[in-house]
């Protein structure tokens, strides 16, 4: 996107008033996504999106410019105006040298297939769920594809790039019955090309989506009050991701905004438990090789048997404290600041089988797939939706339950976790949100067992 010769002058220009650090950051992206709703395509959409971000620091200092425009005068003018919001730093710029980094090989590039290809996609989807049973009375469908390509240099000689292809499809349907409407979901998603639907077939997603609506229409209300609760494999996931994962974010730690803040070395939770940041996992939709500064995307162990052992680092905030970034530098285009982000957040694998995990627990709740909620980072306490959930009753799976809260404290969970099953899982593909900037990532669980959650149903 930028010759290195160019490169090295919009750094020193970035430079020039003084300043501690500079760095550009170079995005192309494309996109593109077909929509359905009750039989007809809603949107067929294709985008691209090109430009840079320059950011220079001088101690706590930091000016940041973007601009579309690539040429030499425009890059130097957001050089300009990005120097010129600091002062202070006797850095001198290192020319950059480095060799452009790429994932796994992309087998067939989305860009390459027909639009009526992907429409195809939605329709065979839609017309195998109405299929599945007259109950079904509306599906919507949505394929998305994009491709993003990202360079970054800076004034410490850094120069790396990525090819980032990404490729998702969902179905969603409703059931109408006696117990009003109830919706059932799936969604598959990884960090590779079109090769996606060679793994897997949209009608049996479809399949899935109606039965789970289908289930629900003879769900019960969800019992209220304290349980054992356990949490099936895959998007359990999003539980760790939220109520423990951006504790562990070394920005949130440093503004005192974590409940883990100042606990290294101790032990935080069950010695059950291992959480781990992983970039690298191959094809996952968190997956990249270089953070969006650069650093090469790294497997960070969080918690190791309980105890707390580092958190999660961009290079910002790395250099203060003197040590190297763990590889969660992201920003979510090149309009925006990177801040420290999570990847693919997962629990290891234990070693109990998970229906022995079920067969302990004489009354409760699994949790077969949690949905959104709300979490405050500071405290931990979290609101977690119930999306697929069904009532455990002397160590057997019973009714399917109505959509409910999980409500607890993340720190505390980690506390409460008396069993890890042996049947790892990643969890659909996920976007993270924090301050105003979305970035895709992945989350898993085995089956776990929490000693007592609180469920907030509608049973009397």
């Amino acid at each position: 996107m930028i010759e290195q010769d160019l490169l090295d002058d919009v750094l020193a220009v970035a430079l020039s008033r003084g300043a501690d650090f500079a760095e550009v950051f170079a995005e192309d992206v494309r996109r593109g996504s077909v929509s359905l709703d009750d039989g007809r395509i809603e949107s067929l959409a294709s985008s691209r999106d090109r430009g840079a971000g320059i950011r220079v620091v001088a101690g706590e200092s930091t000016g940041f410019a973007h601009t579309a425009d690539l040429s030499p005068r425009g890059l130097r003018a957001a050089a300009e105006a990005a120097a010129a919001a600091v002062k202070g730093g006797t850095a001198t710029p290192t020319k950059v040298s480095g060799i452009a980094t790429t994932p796994g090989r992309v087998l067939q590039a989305p860009e390459d297939v027909a639009k009526a290809t992907k429409v195809n996609l939605l329709r065979r989807a839609e017309e195998v769920a109405r299929a599945a049973d007259q109950a079904i009375t509306q599906v919507s469908a949505r394929y998305a594809d994009t491709r993003r390509r990202i360079l970054v240099a800076n004034s410490e000689g850094v120069l790396a790039g990525d090819d980032q292809t990404k490729t998702l499809f969902s179905v969603s349907c409703v059931a109408t019955g006696d117990t009003g409407l109830q919706t059932g979901h799936e969604t598959v998603g990884l960090s590779i090309g079109f090769e996606l639907f060679d793994r897997y077939d949209v009608e049996a997603l479809a399949v899935r989506a109606a039965e789970r609506a289908l289930t629900k229409l003879k769900a019960i209300p969800a019992p209220s009050g304290t349980l054992p609760v356990v949490i099936g494999p895959g998007s359990g996931g999003v539980l760790f991701h939220e109520a423990c994962g951006h504790g562990l974010e070394a920005d949130l730690v440093r503004k005192g905004a974590s409940a883990f803040a100042n606990r290294l070395g101790e032990q935080v939770a069950s010695p059950l438990v291992t959480l781990i940041d992983d970039g690298t996992m191959a094809e996952e939709w968190g997956q990249f090789a270089i953070d969006d500064e650069g650093a090469l995307a790294r497997r960070n162990v969080l918690i190791e048997n309980g105890v707390l052992v580092d958190y999660l680092w961009d290079g910002m905030r790395a250099r203060q404290e003197g040590r190297a970034p763990s590889g969660n530098g992201r920003r979510m285009s090149y309009r925006h600041l990177p801040m420290v982000r999570m990847t693919n957040t997962y629990l290891a694998g234990g070693q109990t089988d998970p229906d022995d995990i079920i067969a302990s627990v004489d009354h409760g709740v699994y949790v077969a797939r949690l949905g959104g909620g709300q979490v405050n980072t500071a405290s931990g306490d979290f609101v977690f939706g119930m999306v697929e959930a069904y009532l455990i009753e002397d160590g057997k799976l019973t009714a399917p339950l109505r959509e409910g809260q999980l409500i607890g404290n993340g720190p505390r969970v980690l506390q409460l976790i008396e069993a890890v099953g042996n049947d790892f899982e990643m969890g659909p593909p996920g976007t993270c949100g924090k301050d105003g900037q979305g970035v895709p990532v992945g989350d898993g669980v085995p089956t776990l067992k929490v000693a007592e959650l609180t469920i907030g149903g509608t049973a009397a």
